[in-house]
């Protein structure tokens, strides 16, 4: 039985002069939209202009690009104009989620912590209200361009200045409380202080279109999922992007077997961020146990987050027994770890999971 053919069958992986006149293009068309940007009444002017000013700041001087969208149209028009010209083409856009009718979008601009992005919801993405809601440290606003007859529920949770300080622990998180829905309008604008509010949609009746502008400085505070029904948290990662990569690095690094990489897995875990110094010996115990096992004990003894140390210790204690009952026959040590040590979410730190990342 023959498959179907593809498209991507018909791409010029043999005619050179087409797959140059497509990276030409692409290039133009980028060095177009940095040159409008640069400009002296453009976006990344504008942002420039905004120095170290704190989110909420930052966001109140950037509302002007959400009430005017002409950048924006003239930016998808370049763009489709692009796709036109070559259906292989692929315009200087980065895509967020989307395929399979799941919520998506485009990031339009990304530049000194602040990200305007194009943002689609499928009215059979939110026919159902979701079982949980994200909290990312930092300031947004949203223009709804078009409300879809959807529904709105507001989630709000309590942060101390301790916590956002760099003391934020899941034992004593407080629960999340949510409002009671109300509809979405075409044409308003939401603002959030998105560390302690987030926000659902559900009965949709048409497909959604919103302008986020997002303003995330780095911060010690965690990103955080909770279950909207019982309030409790479920899932805490590192807020920082430089850390989520380097996360995402090391999960490829394991994957692959690479166990030359293991200074890299050690170096993260002494890296700033809690959540991310946890993710990187989860890793690391599951790439190389042995070579993990003195770096554990050294968290389990002196690492700065209380919940760390307690998950070092259990950590230690479920991989490594003093029995040697999962250890190599002979006094070689330990084996391998196959998996990451199991963690009870209200107790010990979460690894990061790129998908939560979004409030």
């Amino acid at each position: 039985m023959t498959a179907e053919p593809s498209r991507h069958d018909h791409f010029p992986r043999t005619d050179g002069a087409r797959r140059q006149r497509i990276r030409a293009a692409v290039a133009a068309g980028e060095a177009a939209w940095r040159a409008t940007d640069c400009a002296p009444d453009g976006l990344f002017t504008a942002i420039d202009a905004l120095g170290d000013a704190p989110a909420d700041m930052a966001v109140a001087q950037l509302l002007s690009w959400l009430d005017d969208t002409k950048w924006m149209r003239a930016r998808l028009d370049a763009a489709l104009a692009l796709l036109a010209a070559d259906p292989f083409l692929r315009p200087p856009m980065r895509l967020v989620g989307g395929g399979d009718g799941a919520p998506g979008g485009l990031i339009l601009v990304d530049h000194g912590g602040v990200r305007l992005t194009l943002l689609v919801h499928p009215a059979a993405s939110c026919i159902a209200a979701p079982a949980t809601c994200v909290f990312v440290p930092g300031r947004a606003a949203v223009r709804v361009l078009s409300g879809g007859g959807a529904s709105l529920v507001s989630h709000e949770v309590a942060v101390s200045a301790a916590e956002e300080a760099g003391g934020f622990t899941a034992s004593a998180a407080a629960r999340c409380h949510s409002h009671p829905p109300r509809p979405l309008h075409t044409g308003e604008t939401l603002r959030l202080d998105t560390a302690r509010q987030s926000y659902s949609l559900a009965g949709a009746a048409g497909d959604l279109l919103l302008l986020e502008l997002a303003v995330q400085p780095p911060s010690v505070l965690p990103i955080r999922a909770y279950d909207i029904r019982s309030g409790g948290l479920i899932h805490a990662s590192a807020a920082r992007r430089d850390s989520s990569f380097r996360a995402m690095a090391l999960a490829l690094l394991r994957q692959l077997g690479r166990a030359d990489a293991v200074p890299f897995f050690v170096s993260e875990t002494r890296s700033e961020d809690f959540a991310g110094r946890w993710n990187a010996m989860r890793e690391l115990i599951a790439l190389d146990s042995a070579a993990a096992l003195p770096h554990l004990v050294a968290m389990a003894a002196s690492d700065p987050h209380p919940e760390v140390r307690h998950a070092a210790a259990a950590t230690r204690a479920l991989v490594f027994p003093p029995s040697g009952e999962t250890g190599r026959e002979g006094s070689e040590g330990p084996g391998p770890c196959t998996s990451p040590a199991p963690f009870t979410p209200r107790s010990v730190p979460c690894a990061p999971d790129p998908a939560s990342c979004r409030a």
